[in-house]
């Protein structure tokens, strides 16, 4: 079972920003989030599994300390996916005793 990671970039206004963060974390498979503001990176966030709660606050107050300055940004996110092992996804058959 192996895993790959990939970028996704959305377009946000600044007002918008942590509630979009916030949802991002909660996703749960979101590894690094980076805020742009144009081509220059301003702020870059290394998010694990175990990022929940008191973890996260400094985290938050940081992005709306940043929200409050910026106008237009975007946001990268480092995404995590999980190659599943074949017929990890499938359910046995109701009418097949086993």
């Amino acid at each position: 079972m192996g895993s790959r990671t990939f970028w996704e970039t959305t377009k946000v206004q600044g007002s918008e920003l942590v509630d979009r963060v916030r949802q991002l974390v909660r996703e749960g498979n979101v590894r690094r989030i980076v805020i742009k503001q144009g081509e220059r990176s301003i702020a870059e966030f290394p998010l694990t599994a175990g990022v929940v709660g008191v973890v996260f606050a400094p985290v938050l107050a940081a992005v709306g300390a940043i929200a409050a300055l910026v106008t237009d940004c975007s946001i990268e996110v480092e995404r995590e996916e999980r190659d599943e092992p074949p017929g990890a996804d499938t359910e046995p058959d109701p009418e097949v005793e086993v």
